[in-house]
């Protein structure tokens, strides 16, 4: 009879273990998804931030001042003398989005047209 007894004990102890130890692991996953979509939320903010100050640099090939930031879908245009220039700045790996991608093929295909739009 104690045998029994120490055993039910046993297993009770144990199930509220796991139970507790249950209880960290889905606080640890909920903590790790919020840290994952802050630093991925962080991310973004100072790519678009290090956008901005690219054409500052001494390795873009054109003035800064010639440059204009637009943001999305492409990170900005330069207005050179004699051509504009699409520009969208990328960091190691990462690639262009569809919405990018359909931009340069637009653009290589010669796809741009001028609008002049006189309000009334």
């Amino acid at each position: 009879m104690d045998f029994t007894l120490v055993l039910v004990a046993f297993i009770l102890l144990l199930l509220v273990a796991l139970a507790f130890l249950y209880s960290k692991l889905v606080q640890l996953q909920s903590e790790l998804a919020e840290l994952s979509f802050s630093k991925s939320s962080q991310s973004v903010k100072y790519g678009k931030l290090t956008e901005q100050w690219i054409p500052f640099t001494k390795d873009f090939p054109y003035s800064p001042e010639q440059f204009r930031f637009i943001g999305t879908p492409i990170d900005g245009l330069v207005f050179a003398d004699d051509k504009i220039v699409f520009c969208e700045f990328k960091a190691a790996s990462s690639q262009l989005s569809d919405k990018q991608k359909r931009v340069k093929e637009l653009v290589e295909a010669k796809a741009v047209d001028w609008l002049e739009y006189r309000i009334k």
